[in-house]
C-alpha cells in the first residue's frame, strides 16, 4: 500500500474520531443514553485506530467493529448511543470493505455490520422504534450498495482496460508482422530486378567482348548499356539491403509487372465486377524498374481495397508522370461496406513501398467514397 493511501486512511479515521468526540463533548442532540462520556471517548479512539487500517489490514479494522461497538453498547450504561461516534464509523467500514476488500473479507464485513446493528436493536431499547430501525438499517444497506457498485464498476473498467491493452498489443503485432511480410515481398521483387539487371550486364559484356575489334560502335553501345544497367542495379541493391530481405524466401526470376501492365490489371478488375477508368498523362519514358514496380503495386493494392471495403462499382485511376514526380490517384464513389473482419494492412504496405523510394502515400475519405494519393520521386534512367 502506498504512503499516500495510508495517509488518506489515517486522515479519514482522524476525521471520524473528531466528529465522534465533538458529538460526545459538545454534546449534540444525537447523543442518547446515560453512558459515560469518558468510556465513549475511549471507544471512539479505539475504533478510529482500527479504522485507519481499513485498506492496509482490513481484518484488523473488522476486529475493531467486532470488539468495540458490540460490547460497548450491550454493557449497562457503559457507553452512550452515538450517531457520529458509532453508526458513522460502521458505515465507513462497511463501505470500505465492500469497495476495497479482497476475497471473503468483502462479504464478511457487511455481514458483521449487520450483526452489529442486529445486536444493538436487540439490547438497546432506544433503538427499537420503527424510525430508528428504518434509519440505521437504511444507511447500513446504502453504504454497502454504494461500495459494492463502485467495486463492480472498477472491476469492469479494469477488465475493459486489460482487454483494450491486449487488443492494442495484438493490433501492433499484426502491423509489425504485416510490415515484415511486405518488406520481404518488396525485397524478393527487388532481388528479381537486380538478378535480371545482372543477367543483362553479363549478356551485354559477352557480346561486347566478341565484337570489340570487329564492331567498336556496337561494343561502345553495349558498354553504355552495361553502365546504365549497372547503375540501376546498384541503386536497387541498396534498397534491397535496406529492407533486409528474408533469406528463407526463394527467388522468382519471372518478369515483374510495371505500369505497362496496368491495362491487364484494369481488365482483371472488370472481370471481378469493378469498372476501372484509367487515365495516364505525361511522358512515361523510361522509369527505374523499382519505381515502375512500386507504382504498379500501389495501384493494385488500392483497387483491391476498393473491391474489399467499398460498395462502389467503378473506380478512377489517374497517373501523372511529371518531370520529377510520379503522382498516382485511385478514388471510388463509395459508400464503404460494413467491416466484418479484422482490419487489413494494405495502406501500410503502400506506404512502405513509397517510403522506399522517398515518396509518400495519403489516404482519406472523399465524398461518399475514398481516395488514395501517392507521390514517387523520379530518377530517369
Amino acid at each position: 500500500m502506498t504512503r499516500g493511501r495510508w495517509l488518506a486512511d489515517a486522515g479519514l479515521a482522524a476525521l471520524v474520531a473528531v466528529l465522534g468526540l465533538v458529538e460526545v463533548w459538545l454534546p449534540m442532540e444525537s447523543v442518547m443514553g446515560a453512558g459515560s462520556p469518558v468510556v465513549s471517548t475511549l471507544g471512539i479512539l479505539w475504533f478510529a485506530g482500527h479504522l485507519s487500517q481499513r485498506r492496509a489490514r482490513p481484518w484488523v479494522a473488522l476486529a475493531g467493529l467486532l470488539v468495540w461497538p458490540v460490547l460497548g453498547t450491550v454493557q449497562d450504561g457503559a457507553m452512550q448511543v452515538l450517531f457520529f461516534g458509532q453508526l458513522v464509523p460502521v458505515m465507513v467500514l462497511v463501505y470500505s470493505l465492500a469497495r476495497h476488500g479482497r476475497g471473503r473479507i468483502r462479504w464478511v464485513g457487511p455481514v458483521c455490520g449487520a450483526v452489529f446493528v442486529t445486536v444493538a436493536d436487540l439490547f438497546i431499547p432506544l433503538l427499537q422504534s420503527p424510525n430508528e430501525l428504518i434509519f440505521h438499517w437504511g444507511v447500513l444497506t446504502l453504504s454497502f450498495l454504494v461500495g459494492h457498485a463502485l467495486r463492480v464498476s472498477e472491476d469492469r473498467a479494469s477488465r475493459e482496460a486489460v482487454r483494450a491493452h491486449a487488443a492494442e498489443a495484438e493490433a501492433r503485432e499484426r502491423a509489425l508482422t504485416a510490415v515484415s511480410e511486405e518488406r520481404a515481398r518488396i525485397a524478393r521483387e527487388l532481388h528479381d530486378i537486380v538478378a535480371h539487371s545482372v543477367g543483362t550486364i553479363v549478356v551485354q559484356a559477352g557480346a561486347a567482348e566478341q565484337v570489340v575489334e570487329e564492331d567498336p560502335a556496337f561494343a561502345r553501345q553495349a558498354l553504355g548499356t552495361i553502365r546504365t544497367t549497372g547503375s540501376s542495379a546498384l541503386a536497387e541493391m541498396r534498397r534491397l539491403v535496406s529492407v533486409l530481405r528474408d533469406p528463407d524466401l526463394g527467388a522468382d526470376f519471372a518478369p515483374q509487372p510495371g505500369l505497362a501492365s496496368l491495362p491487364d490489371l484494369v481488365e482483371r478488375a472488370g472481370e471481378a465486377g469493378l469498372e476501372v477508368r484509367l487515365r495516364v498523362s505525361g511522358d512515361r519514358g523510361a522509369l527505374p524498374t523499382g519505381v515502375d514496380l512500386a507504382a504498379y503495386r500501389i495501384v493494385q493494392e488500392a483497387l483491391t481495397n476498393v473491391r474489399r471495403h467499398s460498395a462502389a462499382t467503378c473506380a478512377d485511376v489517374s497517373l501523372d508522370l511529371g518531370a520529377e514526380v510520379l503522382r498516382i490517384e485511385v478514388s471510388d464513389g463509395g459508400p464503404a461496406r460494413e467491416r466484418t473482419g479484422p482490419p487489413g494492412h494494405g495502406l501500410l504496405g503502400m506506404r512502405e513501398r513509397a517510403a522506399l523510394y522517398g515518396g509518400r502515400v495519403r489516404a482519406s475519405p472523399e465524398g461518399p467514397g475514398f481516395a488514395v494519393r501517392a507521390e514517387l520521386p523520379l530518377e530517369r534512367v
